[in-house]
């Protein structure tokens, strides 16, 4: 067998740096989760926390439904993490089918209750595939939500933005324009929709730094074990599946265990070449399960806070 040039040169590389070896745990976490819709999802979304929050996450959030369908279950659920918990709580708002005076009241409930750190969004429309209608009396986008929450009280905000671009956005300057004027309003970060390709996140972050743009931009991280499902949330924020991924999973429905090693693997990987390129924070898209993140954090190296103190000690 002949072994190429090319080969021989990964093969070293392989045998210089194993691929986590110099990960420092230098990474900030958060991570999200949506309010449960029965008590099991409840208990399970528990379970999920206790299991996430050794891991001292710098925030977690909790989803608003389309037309602010979750509102007193997203309210009831980050009102209890920051009433139980020891991590930071943050509440998602978006701008649909709402007056500004309705969700300033959200807004002033959550400061209320201790909420400090407020994700803002402009939503999706409740009916799939419909066009976004700002509410006549509603703030007319994010950067507007950002610019009236500002006026409420100091709020941290979070925004998002999208590397491969928002379905409703002309090209990728506009999405890169409205991007600015949501940071420019008052917001802290950005968080990114999901992606599965670290150029994609790499070319997105040159094009802000190239438009002024210099608010931190963490990436969000969906560890993928269902790609069917995948495919139903890619369809709708844009974001790219790659052909490799059906084929990867492909054979696996019937073997969870396996399903679930293959997932971490895949976005362990991602993140860890993220890292390498400079990325020292993290959002992952728990989707209310606690196994995948957590085993992609580890990778990492972050750490539990009662097992790092005792490496250290």
């Amino acid at each position: 067998m002949t072994i190429s040039v090319s080969q021989l040169e990964e093969a070293r590389r392989a045998l210089d740096a194993p691929l986590f070896a110099d990960v420092a745990g230098d990474a900030a976490v958060s991570f999200e989760f949506f309010p449960p819709k029965t008590a099991k999802m409840e208990e399970a979304l528990w379970e999920a926390m206790k299991t996430l929050e050794p891991l001292a996450p710098r925030f977690v959030s909790v989803t608003y439904g389309a037309g602010g369908s979750t509102r007193e279950r997203t309210h009831a659920t980050v009102a209890r993490i920051q009433r139980e918990t020891s991590m930071a709580a943050a509440a998602h708002l978006t701008c649909v089918e709402a007056s500004k005076a309705e969700i300033d009241q959200v807004a002033e409930e959550y400061w209320a209750a201790g909420i400090r750190h407020i994700v803002a969004l402009r939503g999706d429309p409740p009916v799939a595939g419909t066009k976004f209608a700002a509410h006549p009396d509603g703030y007319e986008n994010a950067a507007a939500l950002v610019a009236g929450l500002k006026k409420l009280h100091p709020f941290e905000i979070s925004v998002a933005a999208y590397p491969e671009c928002h379905p409703d956005s002309a090209d990728a300057k506009a999405d890169i324009d409205n991007l600015k004027r949501k940071l420019d309003a008052g917001a802290n970060r950005a968080i990114t929709q999901f992606f599965f390709s670290p150029e994609a996140y790499f070319r997105f972050r040159d094009r802000a730094a190239a438009a002024g743009i210099t608010a931190d931009i963490v990436p969000g991280i969906l560890p993928v074990s269902n790609v069917a499902q995948t495919r139903k949330f890619a369809a709708m924020c844009g974001a790219d599946i790659p052909d490799w991924m059906d084929r990867l999973f492909e054979g696996l429905d019937d073997h969870p265990a396996a399903r679930q090693l293959v997932a971490a693997t895949v976005a362990a990987e991602m993140c860890r070449r993220l890292y390498a390129g400079g990325v020292r924070g993290f959002h992952f898209y728990t989707l209310n399960r606690a196994e995948l993140s957590f085993a992609i954090c580890h990778l990492l190296g972050i750490r539990a806070q009662g097992q790092a103190r005792e490496a250290a000690a």
